[in-house]
């Protein structure tokens, strides 16, 4: 094989195995938050994006996950810009393939913890992994009511719920946000355990640079611009 061709088989491989693409992403309300942002997210990998309050995360992370349009530029999934699907189409990728974790919980009050992992299972057509919940370390708490569990076993039970549909990428909104140091590690141990696992992505906002910084990438959000940090 000449020099060439493996280049040409390099690049081939690495637009392979691109999940998400992001480019030239800008955004604002009353007053500018970014420009020109570009973000690529591989097969396997894991990006952090870190910065300071206000300064854009959870709006970014927003339009990656299809959540918000931006003012312009474009998001590309499966060769498709999502922005310029149709709302059913659009519907389906956020159901199947994309996994959102918000910083708040929104788990079906008046149901068991199990019962909540079942309506995933059930609208995913996918079963419940027990070891899945013995790494969250919620295996132990399925019969009891989401009003009986801790902010931290609702969190995970969340997270767990999310990783019951088996998503392409995971968008993830300070997902540690209410735990210990202890469990906010497992938890994060266990989301790039499941990428690797199966071939998926991670976008992960945060203020904890320690987590941000097992990711294989990290990303300043500073003076409207994504700073590449590692």
């Amino acid at each position: 094989m000449t020099k060439s061709s493996e280049q040409v088989d390099l690049t081939h491989s690495t637009l392979n195995s691109t999940l998400l693409s992001a480019k030239n992403i800008s955004h604002n309300f009353d007053y500018p938050l970014f420009d020109n942002i570009d973000l690529d997210l591989h097969q396997g990998k894991s990006i952090a994006i870190i910065g300071m309050s206000g300064s854009g995360k959870s709006t970014l992370l927003n339009i990656l996950s299809s959540l918000l349009k931006p003012k312009n530029g474009t998001i590309t999934y499966n060769n498709e810009n999502l922005y310029s699907l149709k709302d059913n189409k659009l519907l389906k990728i956020r159901r199947k393939d994309f996994g959102i974790i918000f910083q708040a919980h929104y788990l079906f009050r008046g149901f068991s913890a199990d019962e909540n992992l079942q309506i995933a299972s059930l609208l995913s057509d996918k079963d419940v992994d027990d070891n899945l919940l013995k790494s969250l370390n919620i295996d132990h708490v399925m019969k009891q009511g989401v009003g009986e569990l801790s902010g931290g076993q609702q969190q995970r039970l969340s997270i767990a719920r999310i990783l019951t549909k088996n998503p392409k990428i995971i968008f993830a909104d300070e997902p540690t946000g209410n735990l210990d140091k202890q469990t906010a590690s497992e938890v994060i141990n266990t989301l790039f355990d499941y990428i690797k696992e199966n071939s998926a992505g991670l976008i992960l906002v945060t203020h904890e640079e320690d987590i941000a910084f097992n990711c294989d990438k990290v990303y300043k959000l500073v003076d409207q611009k994504l700073q590449e940090l590692k």
